[in-house]
């Protein structure tokens, strides 16, 4: 096609910047806490925008505006339970939890800080906590190599096979290189170039099909229902996308975000900065699939490819609508999404790795060098095993993530809230919280038959399970003494 030059020139321009990137974050990299957390040295801007690249991956520009273009305004319920969610963990969470991780044992890790704040001399927690992040985060990996295959198979008309490798390969790069300076470096990057395209987009299809009032004429013609929130909308249904904002609280991607702020007081600055972020992501995101409605149904002879795939709506409607250069500019706004959070999973999981497992089990006397190479080495091994789950071309890019999302949200949320709220939890509570969270969320899945999202039960059962726990012992003196102290450190610095 004409625009494969322009596209594909743009795109390499693109993945060739944040390669480079990767290489100036590499000369940062001296020690696997810089590998890990840059050292925990990221301003609030670089927070705020690493933190929301970060979780919004390619379900934002492609599995959403799909939701969206396919039920309509019904799918909404989704963005406001994830921004009332995302606020909660900025409010609640991130703060407290950059004083405690620092102050319980300058944890890199979450397993790491479980282990230090409970005072686990077993070993248990941290690694009933790393085999979680494996599992989910590879899963969730997959994710994001699907949506950026799906991206070159569109726009480059590859065998899904082909755009599989070419999807995750500059990603694998940059992380293998520069680590955690380099995915937050690129994140920032990556986050101003999502929100000019679901800014830019959305007003283009408006001018395309003849401006505010026709383009709603036009939805409705199609199907009044798609205006109606409640359409085919049960109470379940509605709380269980309300529901995903409950995962906030448990992803380790974002989290490794608030641990690796430079200070408590850069926190409510980035809070404000990401908020705004997200908000404009998510009102840019739905006009997409909204107002595609209304031009597909006015050129059905395009509509091809998002009858076949609805999650197509956004790629279609870049490549139309505009210059091919811009649209090049537009589509790497996907494989920015996809690998702002693909390049975080990755490195969390390599982190785990290299943290949880290898230096605390296999070579605690490794030197910093030693381990900053293992963990590039476990950057490489998830890939392959993603990449590997994403073979199947009948995946969906929301249908992993909500899997994986929901895992987290569950094993990790309860666990993480009241770990930063809760003097009184209990190693025994935690353990509780993990198993229970995870546990719930794979056998209702698999098992309940209901359409209730596995999240709910999973969030509502590992909480009750650490209160029940705990309340059935007694945190240590110590563990309540070192929890006041970061408590008292960061009322006096926020």
């Amino acid at each position: 096609m004409t625009a494969s030059n322009p596209i594909t020139i743009t795109f390499v321009i693109y993945i060739a910047a944040m390669v480079l990137i990767g290489f100036m974050a590499y000369r940062s990299t001296k020690n696997l806490s810089d590998y890990i957390l840059g050292g925990r040295s990221l301003g609030s801007v670089v927070t705020a925008l690493s933190a929301g690249a970060s979780d919004m991956s390619g379900w934002l520009l492609m599995g959403l505006p799909g939701a969206i273009y396919m039920s309509g305004l019904s799918e909404a319920w989704i963005a406001i339970g994830l921004t009332v969610g995302a606020y909660l963990n900025w409010l609640f969470v991130a703060g407290r939890l950059r004083v405690q991780t620092e102050h319980n044992g300058d944890a890199l890790t979450l397993p790491d800080y479980f282990a230090s704040r409970f005072e686990d001399q077993s070993g248990l927690l941290r690694i009933i906590s790393a085999v979680v992040i494996l599992v989910f985060f590879t899963i969730y990996c997959a994710s994001g190599i699907v949506a950026g295959a799906r991206l070159f198979e569109s726009t480059f008309g590859m065998s899904y096979e082909t755009a599989l490798w070419a999807g995750a390969a500059a990603t694998i790069a940059y992380t293998f290189v520069g680590g955690f300076l380099a995915v937050s470096w690129t994140d920032t990057v990556q986050a101003g170039l999502m929100i000019f395209a679901l800014l830019l987009t959305p007003i283009f299809v408006l001018l395309a099909t003849g401006g505010v009032d026709t383009t709603f004429l036009a939805i409705e013609a199609q199907n009044p229902a798609n205006f109606d929130m409640f359409r085919n909308a049960s109470f379940i249904g509605i709380i269980s996308l309300m529901g995903w904002g409950l995962g906030y609280f448990g992803q380790p991607h974002i989290l490794a975000r608030f641990m690796a702020a430079d200070s408590v007081k850069s926190i409510a600055n980035a809070r404000r900065i990401s908020m705004t972020w997200m908000i404009l992501c998510l009102a840019g995101t739905c006009a997409v699939g909204f107002f595609g409605i209304a031009y597909f149904s006015a050129h059905p002879e395009v509509a091809g490819p998002v009858t076949e795939n609805h999650e197509r709506v956004f790629i279609e409607l870049a490549k139309i609508l505009f210059n091919p250069w811009v649209a090049g500019v537009l589509l790497s706004a996907i494989l920015a999404a996809v690998m702002s959070t693909l390049s975080c999973q990755l490195l969390v999981c390599s982190s785990a790795l290299t943290e949880d497992f290898y230096k605390t089990f296999l070579r605690p006397k490794a030197s910093q060098g030693e381990l900053v190479w293992i963990g590039r080495l476990m950057v490489l091994a998830v890939a392959l095993i993603a990449i590997a789950l994403a073979a199947n071309p009948d995946n969906r890019v929301l249908g992993l993530v909500a899997y994986a999302w929901a895992g987290f949200g569950a094993a990790f949320g309860p666990v993480v809230l009241l770990s930063v709220l809760w003097k009184g939890m209990t190693r025994n509570g935690a353990l509780a919280g993990i198993v229970v969270g995870a546990l719930t969320v794979i056998l209702w899945k698999n098992y309940s038959g209901t359409s209730l999202y596995e999240i709910i039960p999973g969030f509502i059962f590992a909480t009750l399970a650490i209160v029940l726990v705990s309340s059935m012992g007694r945190a240590s003196s110590t563990m309540v003494a070192r929890f006041e102290k970061a408590d008292a450190d960061y009322y006096a610095n926020k």
